[in-house]
């Protein structure tokens, strides 16, 4: 079989007995085993259990029990994430080594669905800045980020150790991880995916989702985890419109992502696709400040007792960002939650125009991945975790730094399956298809 293999593709092949369960868990344990040494993507990897879950699912496949698109997927899970029978340390020495008792209900799902948890991704300190070790493949160097805070899980996917994973985002942790390694992540509606058994960092703001190497293979995922459909929805009939962002978006991006974005929506445009520039919602100036505040306020409240008796076992940008949750007024909290309510309101107003668009478009990202000294900038993510909408990146291209680039799709609040098939038309027309230079 090709290799790596997307989830659709891989699907249909175990659908119809071309590829089993057991040859595909061995074959991501394979990559695992190849190039986990260097890249440090994985907490834990289950190969056991991998193996037992894939024997149980071969023979309900065999015997023509068919769960849907995910049956006897390998996929993994953020360590933020709770998984029955592992701990969850998320990233951080200060957490308890007991192992979980239950599943987080998005892991229960994707068990229902057949899929087979390979093991526990990495992720940077509790989630937020501080970098983790993992190493972003397209780098043969290794010098690069893969970004944060799923970082394990970006990797993982792009290098075929398994075929979806879990992560979150609470300002820019999926659609940034995924756009520096090549990959697609879908960021859901506010709330659609529970967080339940998720470690929080901010309750206003934390969005559990779906990385994968396709728009299509998400909608597989998004599909288990919302609970509705099969993950086939109908292909769109028509090219979609697009509303797109220049203001701050491609002012604020450097000159290769600019040619990459740019290239790309003259692609889709060349299509059929309708694009029109639209201005930038009302209460997009403070954006970054009101949504700062009240990631470092809710972090604030759910690490105070920890910091006070552990404050160095944290990172230093994750301990700079509790002080000033700490530092900050009760007034001005409340300030940043009536922004965060009157911004999503004035996102929602650019899909109501006369003529609404069915997705804005803008780069993912404001450069490719940097070296290590950092997980990259949330600016350019930040503003749709804020305002609680989906979003979906893919991968658009690839920047004159040989590092891929990505644009990312912001859809109307709750209609998270028609941003993926918008996001899938457009993946089609754009045809990326290089790997990460590990894979080479």
């Amino acid at each position: 079989m090709s290799y790596p293999i997307s989830i659709a593709e891989a699907a249909r092949q175990l659908r119809s007995g071309g590829l089993t369960p057991r040859e595909l868990v061995e074959r991501c344990l394979e990559q695992i085993h190849k190039h986990e040494d260097r890249l440090h993507a994985w907490v834990v990897v289950d190969e056991e259990g991998a193996r037992q879950a894939a024997r149980r699912v071969g023979d309900q496949i065999a015997g023509g029990k068919h769960l849907g698109p995910l049956h006897g997927i390998p996929v993994g899970i953020k360590d933020i994430v709770d998984v029955e029978g592992f701990p969850t340390r998320a990233g951080s020495p200060l957490t308890e080594s007991e192992r979980k008792g239950a599943d987080a209900p998005l892991v229960a799902a994707l068990g229902r669905a057949g899929a087979i948890i390979l093991g526990k991704t990495v992720t940077c300190e509790f989630a937020c800045f501080d970098p983790s070790p993992t190493r972003n493949p397209w780098d043969p160097r290794l010098e690069r980020t893969p970004g944060g805070s799923s970082s394990g899980s970006a990797v993982a996917v792009a290098m075929g150790m398994c075929l979806g994973a879990i992560g979150t985002q609470t300002g820019g942790s999926l659609v940034r991880p995924a756009s520096y390694c090549g990959v697609a992540a879908w960021k859901p509606t506010f709330g659609r995916v529970s967080a339940e058994g998720v470690v929080p960092c901010s309750y206003h703001l934390d969005h559990p989702g779906a990385i994968a190497r396709t728009a299509e293979d998400l909608r597989c995922m998004a599909s288990c985890l919302l609970g509705v459909g099969d993950g086939q929805p109908a292909p769109r009939p028509a090219p979609p419109r697009l509303g797109f962002l220049t203001d701050f978006f491609m002012r604020e991006a450097d000159e290769a992502i600019r040619q990459v974005t740019e290239t790309a929506v003259e692609k889709l445009r060349d299509s059929g696709a309708e694009v029109e520039r639209v201005d930038l919602p009302k209460g997009f100036d403070d954006v970054h400040r009101m949504h700062r505040t009240i990631m470092a306020v809710e972090a604030a409240a759910v690490h105070r007792r920890r910091f006070e008796a552990h404050r160095d076992g944290y990172g230093p940008v994750i301990a700079a960002m509790l002080d000033e949750g700490l530092a900050t007024s009760a007034v001005d909290y409340a300030d940043a939650l009536a922004h965060q309510r009157a911004f999503r309101r004035s996102v929602d107003a650019l899909f109501d125009a006369a003529t609404p668009p069915d997705a804005l478009v803008m780069p993912a990202t404001d450069t490719s991945a940097p070296g290590l000294a950092t997980t990259g900038d949330s600016k350019f993510q930040a503003p749709w975790s804020h305002a609680g909408v989906p979003v979906v990146s893919i991968p658009s291209g690839l920047a004159t730094d040989g590092m891929p680039a990505a644009i990312q799709l912001v859809g109307r609040h709750g209609d998270d399956l028609a941003l993926l098939g918008v996001a899938q038309w457009c993946e089609q027309r754009l045809d990326f298809r290089e790997l990460p230079a590990l894979l080479g």
